[in-house]
């Protein structure tokens, strides 16, 4: 199966910006950067109008370049969803789609498969950055749910996984899991959480594996200047391929 990024490590930029002119200016800033494998276009720009970001992304770094969709988060809704869902992303021509199914199983089953039906390439997760998210952090999520939900993605046919860059015991965890379904480097991760959240690239690189890519948004796009956007593109580029 071909791979979403043909590069064996990268920088996903995260596109959470809300309108089409701050996405414009985002990827001019950053079309020249070496390193750069994938855009992430967040909920906010699916909110305004998804085809148009996608074309925003593709008429610059070139109609092959990767787009990934992430509905921040998908598949929690009910099964007959899932594939409204995949048809409206497949007219838009994003590449991926995030997953997050914390609807449960039948849910996952059905809107995994209808997103494979539709030519999309799946990236699953289960466990987000942030603090009181799992049940022993004091959130709502049960720790026992994130084994399922990645060793059922496995079975699925899913090979693109989303790990928590803040929470290197839970990529340790999950990298372990996905060896034992699939084999060594059968598998692609992509870990947010960088910069902004206090993840650190070097030791999720340590962690991660040989394939993985690290998806940064805000320490990006939130610079003032596009020069200043291109400056923080490089420096996180750098340290990912170094």
């Amino acid at each position: 199966m071909k791979r979403i990024i043909e590069a064996e490590k990268s920088v996903v930029v995260a596109a959470d910006v809300i309108d089409l002119n701050t996405l414009d200016e985002l990827v001019g800033s950053v079309r020249d950067v070496p390193g750069i494998g994938a855009f992430k276009l967040g909920s906010l720009l699916g909110l305004c109008d998804l085809d148009c970001a996608v074309t925003a992304v593709k008429d610059v770094m070139g109609a092959g370049f990767p787009v990934i969709y992430d509905p921040q988060k998908g598949a929690t809704d009910i099964p007959e969803m899932g594939a409204p869902f995949a048809e409206a992303l497949a007219w838009s021509r994003v590449d991926a789609v995030i997953l997050f199914p914390f609807a449960g199983p039948k849910t996952q089953e059905v809107w995994t498969e209808a997103c494979f039906n539709r030519g999309l390439r799946v990236v699953v997760g289960g466990v987000m950055t942030h603090p009181q998210f799992l049940v022993s952090e004091g959130g709502y999520i049960a720790d026992e749910a994130v084994e399922r939900i990645f060793r059922l993605a496995c079975d699925l046919g899913v090979r693109d996984f989303v790990v928590p860059g803040t929470k290197l015991e839970w990529v340790l965890r999950i990298r372990g899991w996905l060896m034992e379904e699939l084999g060594d480097e059968e598998f692609v991760l992509y870990a947010p959480g960088f910069i902004s959240q206090g993840g650190d690239i070097s030791e999720c690189g340590r962690v991660a594996g040989g394939r993985w890519h690290a998806i940064v948004g805000s320490a990006i796009y939130k610079q003032d200047t596009p020069e200043k956007m291109r400056e923080a593109a490089r420096r996180v580029t750098r340290q990912i391929v170094a």
